[in-house]
């Protein structure tokens, strides 16, 4: 499987050109950086610290068409859409980490995956998407007798808030508890809120310093409190799974997929 990585320069591309040398049933066919980069021409491999791969930088998905089978895009919204329409057109398969994605941008994925099979996942990490499927367990068990809370932390330089991964969490405990997660959401409070209501699924946000990704989920009653927690210390952990969902998309068909698909969770 030839892997093209678009967004190769930054810290997330990195490591998805890593992950992509490092295993043993994909092989690295594209590295896309920013139109007018300095790095248009260099080795990809190089770029990355993990040695020469001879694969050579270039700007747009039009000039490698025919070195990749699937990309793998954790870029933005606008972008990542652009792409996926450019796969849509040319029969090649997609891997979607991008997070901040509106209701109406989903919905363009799954016209998209009507043409080409697409994974598509707000966290690519194996442990996060475990982490889900344990949150479902425990929210159907405790229902509406705990108060339940997402938190999470992430570096400062990410751009969306709540994260992708924290509205995951909250969409799946959401429906485990027979709710709709944009009635019951609560983000963030301040001043005389009020006391708070069964109902609720509240969300904090920490930006700070190089957080990774950082998310934890109190269920809370008069008593107790149990914490279901998922902490990543390396963006390693996303670029592995992204790997893994494109190695499993090779003989699929056309349908929007996410990592509970890749994981066999569902």
């Amino acid at each position: 499987m030839r892997v093209a990585i678009i967004g190769a320069s930054g810290r997330m591309g990195k490591n998805l050109i890593t992950a992509v040398v490092e295993s043993e049933n994909c092989s690295l066919g594209a590295a896309i950086v920013k139109e007018g980069s300095s790095l248009i021409g260099a080795d990809a491999g190089e770029m990355a610290g993990v040695g020469k791969c001879n694969v050579a930088m270039v700007d747009t998905l039009a000039k490698c068409v025919n070195d990749f089978d699937v990309l793998i895009d954790f870029t933005s919204p606008k972008l990542t859409l652009q792409n996926a329409e450019f796969c849509a057109a040319h029969g090649k398969l997609i891997v979607i980490g991008t997070t901040g994605l509106t209701d109406e941008e989903k919905r363009s994925l799954t016209h998209f995956s009507t043409k080409i099979p697409v994974v598509f996942s707000a966290n690519m990490s194996v442990g996060v998407n475990l982490t889900l499927k344990l949150l479902a367990t425990a929210a159907s068990i405790l229902g509406d007798d705990y108060d339940v809370e997402v938190i999470e932390a992430h570096h400062r330089h990410k751009v969306d808030s709540p994260s992708g991964t924290a509205l995951a969490m909250g969409e799946v405990l959401a429906d485990a508890l027979n709710r709709d997660l944009k009635e019951c959401a609560v983000y963030g409070r301040e001043g005389q809120t009020g006391a708070r209501t069964r109902k609720e699924i509240g969300f904090e946000t920490i930006r700070a310093g190089d957080v990774v990704g950082e998310h934890s989920v109190w269920f809370a009653t008069e008593g107790e409190r149990i914490e279901i927690a998922h902490k990543a210390s390396s963006r390693m952990t996303f670029a592995k799974g992204a790997v893994r969902a494109a190695e499993w998309l090779a003989d699929k068909e056309a349908s929007l997929y996410d990592m509970q698909d890749v994981l066999g969770l569902k």
